[in-house]
């Protein structure tokens, strides 16, 4: 089944969590919403990080944390009772270009985790 409603207000609401983390820099969210483990990935614009420890050290290494963006859109597709995709396009406050940002979350036995996730921007758009 797709888009179980009460599954999807559930993920929707991780997703606000995971957006508000991100624009306050709060590290500690952010890493519980990851899956703590080898496997997760994260794609990101300039890097490649394999693992909850590399991705960890990169949120720690970034000053001040992610720029600020605002969300143009987002898509959100549950996949039965344990995994969902977040699909996002934003932009970068005061950039011109079009970011894309996706999310494969499952459920654990720990709520709900991050297991991969891919970052990138389009051209310019002016």
């Amino acid at each position: 089944m797709l888009n179980d409603p009460k599954i999807l207000a559930e993920v929707s609401g991780l997703a606000d969590l995971y957006e508000k983390a991100l624009g306050e820099n709060d590290l500690q969210t952010l890493d519980d919403l990851f899956y703590a483990g080898p496997e997760t990935v994260r794609y990101g614009v300039g890097e490649n990080l394999y693992g909850i420890e590399e991705i960890r050290e990169f949120r720690k290494q970034r000053p001040g944390g992610s720029p600020p963006r605002d969300v143009l859109k987002r898509v959100i597709t549950v996949i039965g009772q344990d995994a969902a995709v977040v699909d996002l396009e934003f932009q970068r406050r005061g950039g011109s270009k079009i970011g894309r940002q996706s999310q494969t979350w499952f459920r654990t036995q720990n709520g709900w985790k991050i297991l991969a996730a891919h970052v990138s921007l389009m051209a310019d758009i002016s």
